[in-house]
């Protein structure tokens, strides 16, 4: 996927990572490169110090980003009812294939079953 470098939270499925790896992506998970109960904001901190996309089902990285003014990362923010390793890989690979550009500037990406939203950050009212 490019030059994109992305840090899936320890809610995505092992498999999902190994399926994006797979396909040539560079993703690593929170727990190879942190303690898995590293706080929202380090986690926030780290990516956005190392360049890397946040893939989550966890809404807190939205609200940090907009409370925060921050411009980046960029997090793709996965609100799925039953979220199955195989759907969640496809919509991320949906995702990140039609949003690359605005990924590399900087949004928050709200993905789920039948649609996807984003806003270009920092967010301001």
């Amino acid at each position: 996927m490019g030059k994109l470098q992305f840090l899936a939270d320890m809610n995505l499925s092992p498999l999902t990572v190994t399926q994006l790896r797979h396909q040539g992506w560079n993703i690593r998970r929170v727990s190879e490169c942190m303690a898995e109960t590293t706080s929202d904001i380090d986690i926030l901190i780290y990516a956005r110090t190392h360049e890397l996309i946040i893939i989550t089902q966890d809404l807190d990285f939205s609200s940090l980003l907009a409370i925060g003014g921050y411009e980046k990362p960029s997090v793709i923010s996965l609100r799925v009812e039953q979220p199955r390793p195989a759907e969640i890989t496809a919509r991320v690979i949906d995702v990140v294939t039609t949003l690359e550009d605005e990924l590399s500037d900087g949004i928050i990406v709200s993905v789920d079953e039948h649609s996807i939203r984003y806003r270009t950050l920092p967010i301001t009212t």
